[in-house]
């Protein structure tokens, strides 16, 4: 079966990459422009891959396109360069609003459960689909210096739950990396709760310290978004990061 897989995924690699696709990459994936030739090379194939393999489906009176699904393709796929790639195993489908979309929620006070509503621009579900914002995937990826991409953040989520569990704690290329890991982003996530409690300013974003996942998500971002400045203010942390993605996007960057 596995053999079965890895030959039709690398047939359709070798299909043509559609001139139109290549013009919306271009246009709207800004970070494609950093990566060498044979990068380049190596997303697109993925992201053809990735588009045979995955359902798009509108929301809210979105009507699919291929601009929309190249350029979620092309963010999602950036995070599987260089290593071995399983194209996000759990995931079949992506739904996309137009814009930030409201989720209901319940929250207990006291003795009573108040209805409410969050408003979202992703989501990401255990073995389930990933949720997105059209306008917030566009504003990710036009701006690819703010450290922020949703993109990037609910699908780091898919890579962290391929090891079992959203624990901020993906399968890693070796078992020896495990400790380190442990260690290294234990030690940040505890520093960043702290400087929260203390009203410190952070160079990591606030969300980060909601749970683990949410900080290899958030870490994930600032990786790939403003990766010079994390590799300046939290070096270990880069270099943990560096070592799982097998990317140097400070190298990039310069």
């Amino acid at each position: 079966m596995f053999g079965f897989q890895r030959r039709r995924r690398e047939k359709i690699r070798r299909r043509p990459f559609p001139a139109e696709w290549l013009a919306i990459l271009t246009r709207n994936v800004p970070a494609y422009a950093r990566l060498t030739p044979r990068e380049q090379e190596e997303l697109r194939g993925h992201i053809l891959v990735f588009l045979a393999g995955k359902i798009f489906e509108g929301c809210g009176g979105l009507e699919m396109t291929d601009e929309i699904r190249v350029t979620i393709a092309a963010q999602a796929c950036l995070l599987l360069l260089h290593r071995e790639a399983k194209y996000y195993p759990s995931l079949r489908t992506i739904f996309v609003y137009p814009h930030h979309y409201f989720v209901p929620t319940e929250r207990r006070v006291g003795c009573l459960v108040v209805a409410g509503q969050d408003d979202r621009l992703g989501e990401s579900w255990r073995r389930g689909p990933v949720v997105l914002s059209w306008d917030d995937v566009r504003r990710g990826a036009s701006d690819a210096h703010d450290g922020h991409n949703v993109v990037y953040h609910e699908f780091a989520h898919q890579l962290d739950e391929e090891s079992g569990g959203a624990d901020g704690a993906p399968a890693l290329p070796r078992r020896s990396m495990y400790i380190a890991w442990a260690r290294v982003l234990g030690g940040e996530y505890q520093k960043l709760l702290d400087d929260l409690r203390h009203h410190r300013k952070t160079d990591i974003d606030a969300y980060g310290a909601t749970n683990p996942a949410e900080f290899f998500a958030v870490v994930t971002e600032a990786f790939f978004e403003t990766p010079r400045k994390l590799q300046r203010k939290h070096p270990a942390l880069y270099e943990q990061f560096r070592d799982f993605y097998q990317q140097n996007p400070a190298e990039r960057a310069s």
